[in-house]
């Protein structure tokens, strides 16, 4: 009999989202109509122009062979482009750029790459799982640090930790405007941790995934938008929620030499790239599809502001978010001792309504839960209906 023993997977706590869908699940199957809030999946199709690239591209049988793993070079100079477009970054598309299959496996795999049992890594908490379980995964040691309403605060907290280490930590994942908390930051912040970085040689790696979802006015900032901050910085984007384009499996890693180098070789290794054709039609997203990010973006602006105050009439106060598509939320004071999971469960069971348990983004989630704007008004309309009948108003 093999030892069962799997110390890699082993080391992963049990995926607290899978018991949400479970449960969901068999409401659905005893026939209960279940608004899914939950997974940031987004519920409208990819831009007709992306598809149809795709499909014209996909009959050309010369595109069916082994694609690059680091992506093929239109790629990597649509991406430049679009940087010196939106941020003013100007980017060396053989050095600089590499692609990924969505940026969760380019995070995962940069981790690899680059950490080793003896290094450790500062993560804010809460945050998007891969941030944390990347450097699990990698054999290197975590170091949370809880976010704070002020970034300062939260820097400072950064350079504390820093300097209260037996050992420097060798690098830093952050993620502006984020996921799960929708907290966002400005270009000074960005540069007080570009200056950590610099002033204690540690690497920065961050996650830009929702820079094009922004409301009231906010713009997002590249943190290689700082003056030499790719001496140290990396940082992630992913065609997934800008586009429409989960499903495709398109991201992109640009910034620091040394760690695109990293990347792209264990990538090498460990896989072909995105399918040719997908790659063409990122291509035509990146470049002709600037208007369609407008729309998508106008259409979670609605969908925050008709959650945001539905919750707030019915007694869940709700302060609207400046970026994402997601709404964070503290569990009201009544079910706050019950956690996020439970009052996840309850809300299913209760009011019809699945959400994320703030749980599952770190422990310093528990009092919180993650509203995905992935549904219409209407069925944003009847979540509230039926959230209200548990809180009483």
């Amino acid at each position: 009999m093999p030892d069962y023993k799997f110390d890699n997977a082993d080391k992963l706590p049990p995926y607290i989202f899978s018991q949400i869908n479970e449960i969901k699940s068999k409401a659905r199957s005893d026939g209960q109509d279940i608004i899914d809030l939950g997974m940031g999946n987004p519920d409208q199709p990819t831009p007709d122009v992306v598809v149809d690239k795709l499909i014209e591209t996909v009959r050309n049988p010369l595109t069916h062979r082994y694609s690059q793993s680091a992506g093929i070079p239109k790629l990597r100079l649509a991406i430049s482009d679009w940087y010196s477009r939106k941020h003013g970054v100007d980017l060396d598309c053989e050095n600089e750029i590499v692609t990924c299959m969505g940026s969760k496996e380019g995070i995962a795999h940069l981790s690899l790459a680059t950490l080793s049992s003896e290094d450790s890594v500062i993560v804010q908490s809460p945050t998007y799982p891969i941030h944390s379980y990347g450097v699990v995964i990698a054999g290197a040691k975590l170091k949370s640090i809880p976010l704070k309403s002020n970034l300062d605060d939260f820097v400072n907290d950064i350079e504390t930790a820093i300097l209260s280490s037996v050992n420097k930590p060798k690098m830093i994942i952050l993620n502006f405007p984020s996921n799960p908390t929708t907290q966002s930051a400005d270009i000074s912040f960005f540069k007080r941790v570009v200056d950590i970085g610099k002033k204690y040689d540690i690497w920065i790696i961050h996650d830009l995934a929702y820079s094009d979802i922004v409301f009231d006015g906010y713009k997002a900032p590249s943190i290689l938008e700082v003056e030499g901050a790719k001496d140290i910085a990396v940082e992630f984007f992913t065609l997934s929620k800008s586009y429409n384009m989960p499903g495709w499996r398109v991201g992109f890693c640009c910034g620091n030499e040394d760690l695109i180098k990293a990347l792209k070789k264990i990538k090498s290794y460990l896989d072909y790239g995105t399918f040719t054709p997908i790659q063409v039609a990122a291509i035509k997203a990146l470049n002709d599809c600037d208007s369609e990010v407008d729309k998508i973006c106008n259409m979670y602006k609605s969908r925050r502001d008709e959650l945001c105050e539905g919750l707030n009439r019915i007694g869940w106060p709700i302060e609207k978010p400046l970026a994402t598509m997601f709404v964070w939320a503290r569990i009201p004071s009544k079910y706050e001792h019950l956690g996020s999971l439970e009052f996840s469960k309850l809300l299913i069971s209760k009011s019809k309504v699945a959400v994320s348990p703030g749980a599952g983004f770190g422990a310093d989630g528990d009092k919180f839960v993650r509203f995905s704007l992935i549904e219409n008004e209407q069925r944003i309309r009847q979540a509230v209906r039926g959230i209200k009948n548990i809180l009483g108003s």
